[in-house]
């Protein structure tokens, strides 16, 4: 494996023998929502990579929702290391960010570098000009006008106004984020897919495969959806491949109102987030269990649509040869409660629905020894900017708390932190530290303004996930218990400690005047 001098000039480094790098991403999809852990539903191109990679059963994201999530994921830092901790932040200053981004690192690292569809960076809100941070091709499934256009991007609203207005049209009841219960409920879409938002992102990606690719560089080529986050407009195709009545009911807690949690803490400060799960609950509670179902179906639906456009992609690159020397990535950026807890739709918790992710590593760059593996060590979204950059030879930045995932060292348990829905009441953190068998979530209710005059108001939830893996029955305050909640408190403690010391250190990267 090529690894690069210390002090080289990334522009003069070589690109011989540098493996292709497939990033293949969607928005919102259940770890269990692969065929690999979920025999209903249908997605025979990440089976594929499954049986030639590794799936990853322990990942999650470090934030349970999309901006923060992302942002964590594409610089390597944990979301409140950059202060991106809700949906309403983002990093808009180019000259302070604490690290290059993913596509930026390729580009330096001699990669051609093309992005298709969703990266959520938010920064288009507060820049005129935003750029793509070091994507060389870009094409956007939006309009110009979403806050989320970037310079020189190929934008869908300025080249298929029409196919994006009929989107548009067939989803304007489905609510803000398309996420209120008509969007849930969905449709069967009869817009033509590839006027779909990410029909004309996945034609956009294969047109560049076709005609676009450099053939004297190494190529990054992600590939990201919009969907299957809600809304559940789908296409009939993708909905036929389903029969609803083997779609399995969710399992319903013994329990009516969610007590005593950090998800009831947060709709207890957030009016609005409470109020959009009660007008859900409301419309669930009196639909049948066949239309319950029908939510499932469309969703899966959509997971198995998406997995057709990555099937697509992949097939041209096997015939071009581009797949000979490559590393193929896919995750999600978080889950979807998809009704359980008494009809929670969305993310927006630490429980394991919302913050677990699918992840494979796959591709010829994968070792034959551990292809068709599982790895039950933990896994984090922070870990892709080390592993990323260890393939492309690249040095790794000390700085980062992400690991290699395809070396050895490993971490105890995994993160992941919470701070409400945003707006206007931020929640005070709550504060998740995983294991195989148990969970420990910690935090404070109420806002953060006087949240660290009232540290002492702490609570917890403890779950043996190995028994109770649907997270009904919290032992935070069982005795019985004590030892490993003392121990994983610790451990969660001394981990963020740890990876707070070492970084960002703002002043390495923008010299010492950053400081003041």
């Amino acid at each position: 494996m090529m690894r690069r001098k210390k002090g080289a000039d990334l522009k003069q480094m070589s690109t011989e023998n540098k493996p292709n790098i497939i990033f293949f991403m969607t928005d919102q999809q259940r770890w269990d929502c692969i065929g690999r852990y979920n025999s209903h539903i249908k997605t025979p191109t990440l089976d594929r990579l499954a049986d030639q990679g590794i799936v990853y059963s322990q990942a999650v994201c470090q934030a349970p929702m999309c901006v923060p999530s992302r942002s964590s994921m594409m610089l390597g830092y944990y979301p409140s290391q950059l202060g991106v901790r809700t949906n309403h932040g983002g990093l808009y200053d180019e000259s302070r960010l604490p690290a290059d981004p993913l596509p930026e690192l390729m580009r330096k690292a001699g990669y051609q570098t093309a992005g298709f569809g969703k990266t959520h960076w938010n920064h288009g809100f507060m820049n005129q000009d935003p750029p793509t941070r070091g994507f060389e091709v870009r094409a956007v499934g939006l309009a110009r006008d979403s806050g989320h256009y970037e310079q020189n991007a190929v934008m869908m609203g300025d080249v298929e106004p029409e196919g994006l207005r009929a989107y548009s049209e067939e989803t304007r009841h489905f609510g803000s984020g398309e996420e209120n219960a008509d969007g849930y409920i969905g449709c069967t879409s009869q817009v033509p897919m590839q006027h779909h938002r990410d029909g004309w992102v996945a034609e956009q990606c294969l047109k560049f495969v076709d005609d676009g690719i450099d053939p004297d560089r190494p190529l990054f080529l992600y590939l990201s959806f919009l969907k299957p986050h809600a809304g559940f407009n789908v296409p009939q195709e993708f909905e036929d491949w389903y029969d609803i009545n083997a779609i399995p009911d969710f399992p319903e807690p013994p329990w009516t109102d969610e007590t005593n949690t950090h998800l009831s803490a947060s709709d207890e400060i957030n009016d609005y987030s409470r109020k959009a799960y009660l007008d859900k609950r409301e419309v669930w509670e009196q639909m049948t269990p066949l239309e319950r179902r029908r939510t499932t179906l469309r969703y899966w639906a959509n997971c198995s649509w998406l997995d057709h456009y990555f099937g697509r992609v992949l097939d041209k690159l096997e015939t071009q040869g581009r797949l000979d020397n490559t590393l193929i990535v896919f995750v999600s950026d978080h889950g979807e409660m998809l009704g359980e807890r008494r009809y929670r739709f969305s993310k927006y918790c630490l429980y394991d629905s919302s913050v677990r992710v699918p992840m494979i590593l796959s591709g010829s760059y994968i070792p034959e020894s551990k292809r068709g593996s599982t790895d039950d060590r933990p896994a984090e979204l922070v870990d892709l900017v080390p592993t990323l950059s260890e393939a492309a030879g690249l040095p790794r930045n000390p700085q980062l708390p992400g690991l290699d995932l395809l070396g050895e060292p490993q971490r105890l348990g995994t993160f992941c932190e919470f701070h409400g829905k945003g707006g206007i009441a931020h929640s005070a953190p709550a504060l998740m530290w995983r294991k195989k068998d148990w969970k420990l979530i910690l935090y404070i209710p109420g806002a953060i303004g006087d949240a660290i005059g009232r540290v002492d108001q702490l609570r917890g939830e403890l779950y043996f996930l190995k028994e109770d893996p649907k997270e009904w029955h919290n032992v935070y305050e069982d005795d019985r218990h004590a030892a490993i909640r003392e121990r994983m408190t610790a451990e969660l403690l001394m981990h963020l400690a740890c990876v707070w010391a070492k970084g960002p250190q703002f002043y390495d990267r923008h010299g010492l005047e950053a400081l003041h």
